[in-house]
């Protein structure tokens, strides 16, 4: 298969965000395109970018052949200081703007249930898209997704937990531990938004087959239980309070393991690379059936909890 650029030395990128809590405008950007240090330091309105970006060396940013260039935010201010510290050349007022000017689209927003109207021009333009994690948080969406997909749409999502290079042991079918028995996961903020970290982060250990899902909690205090065709049972507990990361406990035939992620700035890395590698070779580093399952479990950890916690079949 052909890639999906003219010109796969020089490709240009375009990013658009953002939403609360989200500033991955400005940290993949900078992660791509390198970023001014003292400016992000000082004026980073999320303290955790700088953080990271500041621990790595000068010679860890960039992706090669790629380069985001333009810009847009909801509102212009935020698009115009992304600009200014993650070096990206070029804001525009409409997201239809970039249609021509770029070669692909990072839409860097993880609120799922605007994903399908911030797509929609790039879709329909035949512009690559990479949608930041969940796809999508309801049905409809989703059957939009799959439809524009079926009809050759270059779509990617993902969540940058898949990347974490401690997991990496563990997601391969001769797994240190044998077969999965039990696996358990905590994750901030709110199911619709974060319980996608979780997900993938298990799914890209366990692969596809879940068959239901029970979320025995509340909205700001989710227990998701997931069953895997394997007969593994996951819980995943979601909610205010709890901290980010990327701890992960893991019992298996043969013995338990707890592991904990460590280097956002790799996992962030790795994701975009694979995106930018998708638009070189055209493809699919997996198949878009793993999204559609992923989304189908956040769908239903939703649905389990406006039911009072019935079991959801995937």
């Amino acid at each position: 298969m052909s890639g999906l650029v003219k010109h796969p030395d020089a490709i240009s990128l375009g990013v658009i965000g953002m939403t609360e809590g989200n500033g991955h405008p400005y940290s993949w950007s900078a992660i791509i395109n390198g970023y001014d240090r003292a400016r992000m330091s000082d004026e980073c309105p999320f303290a955790g970018i700088p953080v990271y970006l500041n621990a790595r060396a000068p010679e860890d940013f960039g992706i090669k052949g790629a380069r985001v260039t333009h810009v847009f935010c909801d509102e212009r201010k935020d698009a115009e200081h992304v600009s200014a510290l993650s070096l990206v050349p070029n804001v525009v007022d409409e997201p239809e703007a970039m249609v021509g000017a770029v070669d692909a689209v990072l839409i860097a927003t993880d609120v799922g249930g605007e994903h399908v109207a911030r797509a929609r021009p790039f879709v329909e333009a035949g512009v690559p898209v990479f949608i930041d994690k969940p796809l999508c948080d309801n049905r409809q969406d989703l059957a939009v997704f799959e439809g524009w997909v079926k009809d050759g749409a270059a779509i990617l999502s993902s969540s940058s937990t898949r990347f974490a290079a401690e997991y990496a042991p563990y997601q391969h079918p001769r797994a240190p531990l044998g077969d999965w028995r039990f696996i358990a996961m905590p994750m901030a903020k709110k199911w619709e938004t974060y319980g996608i970290h979780a997900l993938e982060a298990v799914f890209s250990i366990t692969g596809p087959g879940y068959v239901s899902a029970r979320n025995t909690g509340a909205f700001d205090k989710n227990i998701v239980h997931l069953k895997h065709g394997s007969g593994a049972d996951v819980v995943i507990a979601c909610g205010k309070g709890i901290m980010y990361g990327g701890a992960m406990l893991l019992c298996g035939a043969k013995g338990n393991s707890e592991v904990v992620t460590k280097d956002t700035f790799a996992s962030f890395k790795a994701q975009l690379a694979e995106f930018v590698g998708f638009l070189k070779s055209g493809i699919r580093p997996y198949p878009f059936s793993h999204t559609v399952e992923l989304m189908r479990l956040v769908i239903a950890g939703i649905e389990s909890r406006e039911r009072g916690g019935d079991e959801v079949w995937i």
